[in-house]
Order: C-alpha cells, then structure tokens, then sequence
C-alpha cells in the first residue's frame, strides 16, 4: 500500500502485528522461502485452497520487491535508521529473502522516494513512506474478494505490486486496473509486473475517486478509511464487490467494510469487526499512546480505584469494542503491550487500567475528566442487548451519509465517528 500515515507505527500500533512464526531457513532459496510461506499461511487459517493460493505459489516476491528496507536503530535512537537491501547484492540475498518470504510488512519507500534507479546503503531521519501489507493479510482479504477468470478489478493503493500481480494471475491482465497517488510506486509497478509478463493497466490518481465512468466486478483497497468509499461503491458493476477496511482516529478496533452490488443493481454493506487492518490512508489524522503517557498509566495510582465484580469485555468480543471505538468517540487507544487492559484517551489525558485480583474480582484504576470504565460497562449492557453483534449493518446514504446499525436497530451510530454528547448511542 501507499496512502498511508507518513509516520511510522509506534509501539502501540496493532493493525499489522503479525502472529509468531518461525524463521524460514536463512539459505537463499526463494522457491522454498515460497512454498514454505503458503504452507504456513494455510496453516494459521489466513489463505484456503485455489485460485489465490495457486497464485501466491508461482509469484516471486523478490521480483516485485528486489529492494526493501530493514530497520537498524536502536530502541529510542533518533533520528531512526534503515538499511536498503538489494537482492542484486549476494551479500544481500538471506536477509531479503527473510524480509519477503517470513509474513510481516515489507518496508519499500523511504521519504517519498522513487523505487527506480536506488542505490542499496543506509538512510536516516525522514520516515517509511510505503510499505507491503503483511502478507497473511493480503491473502485472507483476496480470498474473500472470491477472483475469478476475466473479472474486472480494481486494486486501489498499488503499493509494491502485490495484490495486482495476484489479480491479473487469476483474472488475466485486461481487466486489471492498479491505481496509486504516488506516481514513483506506479512506475516501478509497471516495470516490475512486465518483469512478471503482466501488463494491467496503471493509473496515477487519488484512490478515492477510483476510475469514473467504469464498472468492476472486484475493487480492493489497501488502506483504510473512515467510510465506505461512495464513488468506488458506484463502481460496482451488477454481482460486484468492494473490501476496505474501516477506522477512527484510533488505531486500536477495526472493521472490514464488505459492500456488495446485487445482480438488480441494489447496493448491501456491512461493518465486521477484525483483529488486524490495512494501515491509514494518506491525509488522516491518526491519535497513539506516546511513551511517555503509556508510562504514566502504567506506574500512576490513577484518582480512583474501585475493585469490581464485572469482568471486562474480553478482546475476543469484537464487536463490542468495535462499537466502543465509535459509540464512545473522543478517541479511546488501547495499549496492545500492556499484560491487562489498559485504554487511555490522548485528547483529555484520561485513562483506565484494568487487573485480575482473585477469582472473578478485578481492579479498576481510572484517571481524568472521563469515567471510561463506566461508559465501557453502560455500553456492554446495550451491546448484549442487541444480541452481541460482530458484524453491522452498513447503510449508505447517496447524499454521503453512512451509519452502522446492528440487525435489531438497538446499537448504531454515524460514521465518520462524532462525539458521545453530539451523536450518541441508539
């Protein structure tokens, strides 16, 4: 992907936080670096038999990325530090193939740079511009998106190339549209998938606005955004598909927005809860917990402490805190790092910290002008109310307005999320 965040992810960052796996071999053989990776991804439950699989099989990564960067600073250097790897230089070769081959997003721009014509060596400052998805990722989505022979795809965010080589193995080139604000990824998209014998067409452009005047029958963004794209979903061509991930300031509670076209040419959307999402796109404004505050939350006695016989939704209800990251707005970051649940809110400094003491008893320690832990309870009330939804209605207005709303009408809100006391849960 490229429209993303120009900063990079800090600490508390979870949508790309891949699962523990084991090293590949560190022997340059990208044959076996490939099956070895597929296996895995079947493995873990992100990739299932056919046409995408077969793909992932015969594509060489190293081709589409022959130079990527890995990380060399020490924790809390500054200003940070990269090497740029190049699969040109044997000395090279098993480190990139690691990069490629183990799961996790490969680095590919630095600072907005052109991907043609580098040269390998150390960078500095600035920051990583465009990245690979993880791979696992990329693989569950375009199952889901269901490629078939000689669909019409749009693939919005070119990135390193991944997701449009996938689509023009499966669907054949003709169809395939590959679309990029960023005019350095687009031009090295097109030398590099010509390396591979494919030739879709490449647009530079705003991926939001898509192609107009055109019709697929898949459309796959690789970055998210805080609704639905409405000029992409007017692309759909009758039986089509649109996948985009969907996101607050927060990075912390994603959803995956599907938005199918029927064959009558009616529009039907829903929200589901995920783990993990494609990271933001370009232009939005994104809130984290620093250093600093995470320390803070996690060494201050807080001004409140109560011990409560309420457990804390767990992390496997993503629904709920799907619904808290909208219905409670003002911008609620959990930390992901912390060994139990600790939310803060960066904007008012408040903050919750949640602790096991003893057998259904927890400590509940809150600071600051918000009671988040009373709004998570009222908001766990109204949720199983609504029958503990995971997934959510997504209706889209054409005048641009959008709003999810769980199938019985009982929990709903706007999207792009507003504050508690102006919007308010239904």
């Amino acid at each position: 992907m490229s429209d993303l965040d120009t900063n990079p992810a800090p600490a508390n960052e979870p949508l790309a936080r891949p699962e523990e796996e084991t090293a590949l071999p560190y022997t340059v053989d990208p044959d076996a670096a490939r099956t070895a990776m597929v296996a895995r991804l079947e493995k873990e439950g992100s990739l299932g038999p056919g046409p995408v699989r077969d793909a992932l099989l015969v594509l060489p990564r190293e081709v589409l990325m022959p130079q990527a960067y890995v990380g060399r600073s020490a924790p809390g250097e500054k200003p940070p530090r990269w090497d740029l790897l190049d699969w040109s230089e044997p000395h090279d070769r098993p480190e990139l193939q690691g990069l490629l081959y183990e799961g996790a997003s490969v680095l590919i721009q630095h600072h907005g740079e052109p991907l043609l014509g580098r040269t390998r060596g150390s960078r500095s400052g600035a920051s990583i511009t465009s990245m690979s998805t993880v791979v696992g990722l990329t693989a569950s989505l375009l199952d889901q998106l269901d490629l078939r022979p000689g669909q019409r795809v749009l693939d919005v965010g070119t990135g390193a190339g991944v997701t449009a080589a996938v689509a023009c193995q499966v669907c054949g080139d003709s169809g395939v549209v590959t679309l990029d604000r960023d005019r350095h990824l687009t031009e090295a998209a097109v030398v590099r998938l010509a390396d591979l014998g494919h030739r879709p067409q490449t647009v530079c452009g705003p991926g939001e606005q898509g192609c107009p005047g055109r019709l697929f029958d898949r459309i796959f963004v690789s970055y998210a955004m805080e609704q639905a794209p409405t000029a992409l979903a007017g692309q759909l061509a009758p039986g089509g598909r649109l996948l985009v991930h969907i996101t607050t300031r927060s990075p912390s509670w994603p959803a995956l927005a599907v938005v199918d076209r029927d064959e009558d040419g009616q529009l039907h959307a829903e929200l589901r809860a995920v783990e993990f999402a494609h990271r933001a796109g370009h232009g939005m404004t994104r809130i984290f917990l620093t250093e600093g505050f995470r320390h803070r939350i996690a060494n201050d006695p807080g001004t409140w402490t109560q011990r409560s016989k309420v457990a804390p939704p767990p992390d496997t209800d993503r629904g709920f805190w799907l619904a808290a990251d909208h219905v409670l707005g003002g911008g609620l970051v959990r930390d992901f790092q912390a060994e139990h649940l600790v939310i803060g809110a960066p904007d008012c400094g408040s903050w919750m910290r949640v602790e096991p003491a003893g057998y259904r008893r927890w400590t509940v320690r809150t600071y600051g002008p918000r009671d988040i832990w009373k709004e998570i309870q009222d908001l766990a009330v109204l949720w199983r109310s609504a029958g503990n939804p995971d997934r959510y209605r997504l209706l889209l207005d054409p005048a641009g307005a959008q709003r999810a709303t769980s199938e019985c009408g009982r929990l709903s809100w706007e999207l792009p999320p507003r504050t508690l006391g102006k919007r308010g849960a239904s």
